[in-house]
């Protein structure tokens, strides 16, 4: 390549062989890799693909601004299509780079059936979250409109995310659900992990800083604050010292829990129904349901007779 002449100076960047290096890097990587050429889903395009189904969603709210009644559902058959499209792409991308032994045919028959069941789910992602933006509402009284939320709050975002890369998590696309919660959380700083079961009516309010981890379940009507961490306590290691995926690590949240914000709780531990766990708590045990864990208490139960945790 020409060097760059900047002020009628000579410029050598050495770019050529930075090029050379670039590329052999990547063959090595390819080859340790055992990978093909293939190219990776497209954060850009899940990310025009989630605002495509927000807006199919909630039309009114997250469509196009000059949107009239008579239009709506003219406007939710057009955006469905062009976004089934774009997500059957993505979807066989996926498929495509993680198995060398699909076929043309295989790879569209399997990206086909995931992408309309995909699509056969999205009146009960409406319900669900119905039931959240409700909760947020009920929750927090400096909400003056319910569909304020859709617009104003990092909770809902990351919840309509979530619910939506949760689906293509469960139909066997762990990479572009994780793509989508990624989005997420670098819009939000919550990282609700596309593996986690998350039941109706939940609320993160404030949100920055919320870790939800691959296997954490959560009941029906929990609100979490800013910087809560539903985390792992230890990883489980094969005779080689590698960490055994797919262990359930994560906490049970049980129905009607509030978790205040900076709580730390970790492991398989289940927080009963109606339990409020206060701020700044570092938890490894579970409580049985109506608990009321603050700062003292938990110190003093995870320390009595001088042992640690």
């Amino acid at each position: 390549m020409n060097d760059f002449k900047y002020q009628n100076i000579e410029l050598d960047w050495g770019i050529d062989e930075l090029i050379t290096k670039l590329h052999d890097l990547r063959d090595q990587s390819l080859e340790a890799d055992h990978q093909r050429h293939q190219k990776l889903p497209s954060s850009k395009e899940l990310q025009n693909i989630i605002d495509g189904v927000g807006a199919v969603l909630f039309p009114h709210r997250l469509g196009p601004p000059d949107l009239n009644n008579q239009g709506v559902d003219h406007f939710v058959g057009h955006e469905l299509n062009a976004i089934l499209l774009e997500l059957y792409k993505q979807v066989r991308c996926e498929l495509e780079f993680v198995s060398e032994h699909l076929t043309d045919k295989e790879a569209h028959q399997q990206a086909f059936a995931i992408t309309r069941e995909f699509a056969t789910r999205l009146p009960d992602v409406r319900v669900m979250l119905n039931s959240d933006i409700k909760a947020a509402y009920e929750g927090d009284p400096a909400a003056r409109d319910a569909y304020e939320l859709l617009v104003c709050y990092p909770g809902i975002k990351a919840v309509i995310h979530y619910r939506l890369a949760h689906i293509l998590h469960q139909l066997g696309l762990p990479l572009v659900a994780r793509i989508i919660s990624d989005i997420a959380h670098s819009a939000t700083g919550i990282d609700i992990h596309p593996g986690a079961q998350i039941d109706e009516r939940f609320f993160v309010d404030h949100g920055t800083g919320v870790v939800i981890g691959e296997t954490a379940i959560i009941g029906k009507n929990v609100r979490v604050y800013q910087a809560v961490t539903l985390g792992a306590k230890s990883f489980q290691k094969d005779d080689n010292g590698i960490i055994v995926k797919g262990q359930a690590r994560h906490p049970i949240i049980e129905d009607d829990v509030v978790i205040y914000a900076g709580a730390t709780v970790l492991g398989r531990i289940t927080i009963g129904k109606g339990s409020s766990i206060g701020g700044n708590v570092w938890l490894t045990h579970g409580v049985p349901p109506g608990s009321n864990i603050t700062q003292a208490k938990a110190r003093n139960e995870l320390f009595s007779g001088g042992t640690g945790i």
